[in-house]
């Protein structure tokens, strides 16, 4: 995560034409065959914190309380990792703000940027197949097989939170205003209150 926090910062001061994969090495005290051992290019540096940054929010949905239902998880989940000064820095989101804005420049680093929600997005598969089962398991309903869908659940919130925020840092809006990455989302998701989430789902058998 040294490596990505130096890469973040040389970004940000110098710009990715004015930083090279050597110059993040030495900021990171790490010799350049060590950060090509990790990343095989400057903009790959970052992909540690965009992972970092998008994996709380899918595991923020895993430890929101077990009797929540999903749509009010993933607004859990939410409010709890995107609103200022209560799961996020305001620096952290000035950092990512920054650093979305350079991606959108650049296809390498905004291909980090994807593949990082995607990884999200596994995960929250995951943490909704979890909670599914352990609601599952409560109403005593059986049942071997995975429900339908997940996958499809997961990018939908996932792609309901990552428009948010990739709107928000396109602007110039505050943080926790009713234009920030928080309140955006709720939007979003609430954009999708007909949308039936996990089992419900068809499965495309038919």
């Amino acid at each position: 995560m040294e490596i990505a926090r130096a890469a973040a910062e040389l970004f940000m001061r110098h710009g990715l034409r004015g930083t090279r994969a050597e110059d993040i090495a030495r900021a990171a005290g790490v010799a350049p065959r060590t950060f090509y051992r990790y990343f095989a290019s400057k903009e790959e540096a970052l992909g540690p914190l965009f992972t970092a940054g998008v994996q709380k929010w899918a595991e923020a949905v895993r430890d929101a309380p077990a009797e929540l239902t999903v749509p009010e998880a993933l607004r859990h989940a939410i409010v709890s990792t995107l609103t200022p000064g209560v799961g996020v820095r305001h620096e952290s989101l000035d950092w990512a703000r920054a650093l979305l804005r350079l991606a959108e420049d650049n296809p390498a680093l905004l291909r980090v940027w994807g593949e990082a929600c995607q990884t999200a997005e596994r995960t929250l598969a995951g943490v909704l197949a979890a909670r599914g089962a352990a609601a599952a398991e409560q109403s005593d309903a059986v049942s071997s097989e995975p429900a339908p869908g997940l996958r499809l659940s997961a990018a939908v919130a996932g792609a309901a939170v990552r428009v948010a925020v990739e709107a928000w840092a396109a602007g110039d809006d505050a943080a926790d205003g009713p234009n920030g990455p928080a309140a955006l989302a709720l939007r979003n998701l609430g954009a999708l209150r007909d949308f039936p989430w996990g089992a419900e789902l068809p499965s495309g058998d038919g």
